[in-house]
């Protein structure tokens, strides 16, 4: 029979958050801070990613943003690969591949892109979280100069961590900016006063003003409060999951140890020292079992396991593992569950791949000139005056004609004949269809006009012509 664990009382810890006291004002939470193996492979990857996400607007191919997610203007860039709104239907597969991948990352892992890879965990916990231990000092100090009245030691450490967040919220803030509009365009807000540029000055105002918010303030709540992911989680794990979690069939019962002292079998590993909690970036004590507040940031492992070494004990009390691996010592990780969803995954990357492959590259749209029906002519010939979109979804510049796909049908371009169409542009321009009014057999014919690059055809657009019949055909 599975044993579990004694001290896990729902109706001691899942009634409130760790953030909230009994009076229902907030709880701060001062993290002790932390060193260990983990801890020091989280910098290292940190590093990495911060590195990637700072670069990443000023990469380019060809001289074109390799990420952009201009959601102003409704053009996106993904690895270098242009989007626009005619490519919706692409955009939800993307969603849907990255939606199905997490899901079965979460299935099997947990929650480990919360605590590795996570932009609000990267800033918070490597960035702001030691420059705060680097000016006010460990968790006990924090509390200490918070609790102390305003004096010059004060106002000095406190003025100095607001400089420092406000500088490099302001830098996050550019950065998000420069995802969303191309660095080129932010270069230009920043180098020209905001009178002439006042919408791109709020917008950069607006997303450091809201960073210095979360990072300063707001901090662990945005992951218990704000983020979905922590619910989500908890409909997708299941007892083959690995999370960080506590063994408490090794664990318990709690008690101290000393080192060189015999062990005593009514005694677990456990020492029960409560600094897994004192490290928890969260609050919550990892001994209660898996929690929506935690977001797998292993600093609770590196505190047991250099409580462990001291003891004499061995390492892992605290350690990546799912809920049948501490009851059963079976870790099964590729399950029906997990089959299941890496075949969606696979028919979604087979099916986004062949779309891929046959998207149009140009793609026109042909709408009735609002307002109008038909023009007679004195040459006897009758008219439809049309708008068309072209969109070139290409980085390089495409000459286009028009070509109508009825016989005894002209068309008439208002401007030039051929169209060259600018990289990466939408372009918007008339022409007329004419027809002799004698050959007109019904009142609403349906037309298909072909799109022509070079001499191939690379899309049919669909309108209507509208006349009056001949009298012969009445």
């Amino acid at each position: 029979m599975a044993k579990k664990n004694p001290h896990l009382d729902p109706e001691m810890f899942r009634d409130a958050l760790a953030t909230v006291r009994e009076d229902g004002k907030r709880n701060w939470v001062y993290p002790k801070k932390v060193s260990g193996i983990f801890y020091k492979y989280r910098t290292y990857v940190s590093w990495i990613l911060l590195a990637i996400l700072f670069a990443g607007p000023f990469i380019r191919i060809d001289g074109r943003p390799y990420m952009l997610f201009n959601i102003f203007e409704r053009k996106f860039i993904i690895f270098g690969a242009p989007f626009w709104p005619q490519d919706t239907h692409l955009l939800i597969f993307l969603l849907l591949i990255f939606f199905v991948f997490v899901i079965l990352f979460t299935v099997v892992f947990g929650r480990v892109w919360c605590g590795w890879a996570c932009p609000q965990t990267l800033f918070m916990e490597m960035v702001f979280r030691k420059i705060e231990y680097w000016i006010e000092g460990d968790a006990n100090q924090q509390r200490i100069l918070n609790e102390k009245p305003w004096d010059q030691e004060k106002i000095i450490k406190k003025g100095s961590k607001i400089l420092i967040f406000a500088i490099f919220s302001l830098l996050i803030g550019h950065l998000v900016m420069a995802y969303l509009i191309g660095i080129d365009q932010v270069k230009e807000i920043v180098t020209q006063p905001p009178t002439e540029n006042m919408a791109g000055f709020i917008g950069l105002i607006a997303f450091s003003g809201i960073f210095m918010f979360v990072f300063t303030w707001f901090r662990e709540q945005a992951c218990l409060v704000v983020c979905p992911y922590g619910r989500l989680q908890g409909v997708l794990l299941d007892n083959n999951s690995i999370n960080v979690m506590y063994d408490y069939v090794r664990g318990e019962p709690r008690g101290p140890i000393r080192k060189n002292e015999a062990p005593i079998d009514a005694k677990g590993d456990c020492v029960d020292c409560n600094l897994c909690v004192q490290v928890c970036p969260t609050g919550i004590d990892i001994r209660n079992g898996v929690q929506m507040e935690c977001v797998n940031c292993t600093a609770c492992i590196d505190a047991c396991d250099e409580v462990m070494v001291k003891v004499e004990r061995p390492k892992g009390l605290i350690r990546y593992a799912s809920e049948n691996s501490i009851q059963e010592g079976i870790q099964k990780l590729f399950t029906g569950r997990v089959k299941g969803y890496v075949a969606v995954l696979g028919v979604l990357l087979v099916a986004f791949v062949s779309l891929i492959a046959t998207r149009e590259i140009l793609q026109g749209t042909v709408t009735r000139f609002p307002g109008m029906t038909y023009q007679m002519r004195d040459d006897g010939t009758v008219s439809n005056l049309y708008e068309i979109t072209l969109i070139n979804k290409t980085f390089e510049p495409q000459e286009v004609k028009l070509q109508p796909l009825v016989e005894g049908m002209k068309l008439e371009m208002l401007g030039e004949e051929n169209w060259v169409l600018e990289p990466q542009s939408k372009y918007e321009g008339r022409f007329f269809l004419v027809k002799d009014q004698d050959k007109v057999a019904t009142m609403n014919q349906e037309v298909e006009i072909s799109l022509i690059h070079g001499n191939e055809e690379i899309d049919k657009m669909e309108t209507s012509f509208m006349a009056p019949m001949s009298q012969s055909d009445k």
